[in-house]
């Protein structure tokens, strides 16, 4: 983070990333404007004189955290092999309540789906299974994420090759409509799709479709590199978060998928997150938790 030693080095590196050959308004689209000297990292467009900070319309806006703790904590999200909690989080980087590092981190997790990210494609294993999780009731340490409500269930896909990219997705069911919209909305068209013999997944359109029967032999077996990859999320979830929250699962599968695809690259990790949060839509706390504000 040598590159960053404060927080007009991140504005600049923000303002270089949102506006590659110069700046242009959001409102107008004019490419004519200037830098205030009164407002820190703030543009003016000449055009129809709106103001523009470098931040405005990301998953950064209106933040009252320095730019700085943004980038250290994006470093240290991208770049954590075993994934960091929010506790974590603030105590590394001495932010003053748990509530400002858990949305901070809950942002950045946000940033971690591309919208324009490619299909799966060639040969790719798709399963399901169901992970134990932690109520609000349930002690941190020592409940071991079992919940007197049930599992969640998961379908998750992975390419068979090495390096392969993953896709994971929280679903309600195990239905044949639940399993193949995952499937069409993960895979590419002309993909050779392996499944074990759940009926669910006949019929699939535009995939060639290798149905494994499972009889007496263990599913990992048969489709290991899924299995691997639920191996992995199931240890993750009882280690580092103690059992996952139900409200928030899609997010952490996000955040496994992210770290997982690009284990083999680092270094892009953490331009790739703050890049995808440039594009990212802001929020607030309140619709990260999915409730009305009680100030609206």
């Amino acid at each position: 983070m040598a590159d960053f030693p404060d927080d007009d080095a991140c504005a600049e590196w923000i303002s270089k990333r949102r506006w590659p050959v110069g700046f242009v308004c959001p409102a107008c689209a004019s490419k004519r404007g200037w830098k205030l000297e009164t407002k820190a990292w703030t543009w003016e467009c000449a055009a129809c004189a709106r103001q523009t900070s470098v931040t405005a319309g990301t998953i950064m806006h209106r933040t009252h955290l320095p730019l700085r703790t943004w980038f250290l904590a994006a470093h240290l999200v991208a770049t954590h092999s075993n994934g960091i909690s929010a506790l974590q989080l603030q105590a590394k980087l001495g932010i003053g309540s748990y509530k400002a590092a858990w949305l901070l981190l809950h942002k950045l997790r946000k940033s971690m789906v591309d919208p324009d990210r490619d299909l799966l494609e060639g040969m790719v294993e798709i399963d399901e299974s169901s992970i134990v999780y932690r109520t609000k009731g349930d002690p941190v340490a020592g409940g071991m994420g079992r919940s007197h409500d049930g599992k969640i269930l998961v379908a998750g896909a992975v390419e068979c090759v090495e390096g392969g990219r993953i896709r994971l997705k929280l679903i309600e069911d195990y239905t044949s409509a639940t399993l193949k919209d995952f499937v069409a909305a993960n895979t590419a068209a002309g993909t050779t799709v392996l499944t074990d013999g759940l009926s669910s997944y006949k019929g699939m359109k535009d995939r060639k479709h290798l149905p494994k029967t499972v009889g007496l032999m263990a599913a990992h077996v048969l489709l290991p590199w899924i299995h691997r990859v639920f191996s992995n999320l199931k240890r993750l979830g009882m280690g580092v978060y103690h059992g996952f929250r139900r409200a928030h699962i899609q997010a952490y599968l996000d955040e496994f998928v992210f770290r997982w695809n690009r284990r083999r690259y680092y270094r892009s990790s953490f331009d790739m997150l703050l890049g995808i949060g440039l594009r990212t839509a802001p929020m607030d706390y309140w619709t990260l938790i999915g409730r009305v504000s009680p100030h609206s």
